[in-house]
Protein backbone atom coordinates (compact mmCIF):
# COMPACT_ATOMS: atom_id res chain seq x y z
CA UNK A 1 0.00 0.00 0.00
CA UNK A 2 1.62 3.59 -0.96
CA UNK A 3 1.93 6.18 2.10
CA UNK A 4 0.24 8.87 2.01
CA UNK A 5 2.85 11.99 1.74
CA UNK A 6 1.83 14.88 3.84
CA UNK A 7 1.73 18.43 2.11
CA UNK A 8 3.62 20.81 4.04
CA UNK A 9 1.37 23.89 4.72
CA UNK A 10 4.10 26.48 3.73
CA UNK A 11 4.76 24.57 0.38
CA UNK A 12 1.31 24.72 -0.41
CA UNK A 13 0.76 28.25 0.28
CA UNK A 14 4.04 29.33 -2.18
CA UNK A 15 3.10 27.29 -5.12
CA UNK A 16 -0.95 28.97 -4.63
CA UNK A 17 1.05 31.82 -4.94
CA UNK A 18 2.75 31.36 -7.76
CA UNK A 19 0.03 30.01 -9.59
CA UNK A 20 -2.17 32.75 -8.56
CA UNK A 21 0.93 35.01 -10.26
CA UNK A 22 1.26 32.92 -13.48
CA UNK A 23 -3.24 33.06 -13.77
CA UNK A 24 -2.37 37.03 -13.06
CA UNK A 25 -0.10 37.35 -15.41
CA UNK A 26 -2.51 36.46 -18.52
CA UNK A 27 -0.46 34.75 -20.74
CA UNK A 28 -2.15 31.18 -19.88
CA UNK A 29 -4.27 29.13 -22.58
CA UNK A 30 -7.69 28.57 -21.49
CA UNK A 31 -6.64 24.63 -20.31
CA UNK A 32 -3.80 26.29 -18.39
CA UNK A 33 -5.71 28.16 -17.02
CA UNK A 34 -7.98 25.55 -15.87
CA UNK A 35 -5.59 23.71 -14.71
CA UNK A 36 -4.21 26.24 -12.27
CA UNK A 37 -7.40 26.64 -11.09
CA UNK A 38 -8.32 22.82 -10.51
CA UNK A 39 -4.70 22.39 -8.64
CA UNK A 40 -5.13 25.65 -6.37
CA UNK A 41 -8.43 24.85 -5.15
CA UNK A 42 -6.63 21.63 -3.71
CA UNK A 43 -4.30 23.43 -2.62
CA UNK A 44 -6.74 25.97 -0.84
CA UNK A 45 -8.19 22.59 1.06
CA UNK A 46 -4.48 21.92 2.12
CA UNK A 47 -4.39 25.23 3.97
CA UNK A 48 -7.96 25.44 5.05
CA UNK A 49 -7.55 22.08 6.91
CA UNK A 50 -3.78 22.52 7.70
CA UNK A 51 -5.18 25.94 9.49
CA UNK A 52 -8.15 24.77 11.36
CA UNK A 53 -5.93 21.77 13.05
CA UNK A 54 -3.71 24.77 14.27
CA UNK A 55 -6.67 26.54 15.70
CA UNK A 56 -8.05 23.13 17.18
CA UNK A 57 -4.57 23.08 19.14
CA UNK A 58 -5.03 26.51 20.04
CA UNK A 59 -8.44 26.41 21.38
CA UNK A 60 -7.19 22.94 23.09
CA UNK A 61 -4.58 25.35 25.50
CA UNK A 62 -6.53 26.00 28.77
CA UNK A 63 -5.49 27.59 31.91
CA UNK A 64 -4.75 25.33 34.97
CA UNK A 65 -3.91 27.02 37.92
CA UNK A 66 -2.21 30.36 36.41
CA UNK A 67 -0.51 28.64 34.18
CA UNK A 68 -1.09 27.35 30.38
CA UNK A 69 -1.17 23.57 29.94
CA UNK A 70 -1.49 22.13 25.94
CA UNK A 71 -4.38 19.09 26.24
CA UNK A 72 -3.42 16.69 23.63
CA UNK A 73 -5.72 16.22 20.34
CA UNK A 74 -6.08 13.65 17.74
CA UNK A 75 -5.96 15.06 14.54
CA UNK A 76 -8.63 13.85 12.26
CA UNK A 77 -6.76 12.48 8.77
Amino acid sequence: MAEKKKVDFEQSLERLELLVEEMEGGTLSLEEMIRHFEEGSGLVDVCTKKLNEVEQRVEKLVKKNGELTEVPFEVEE
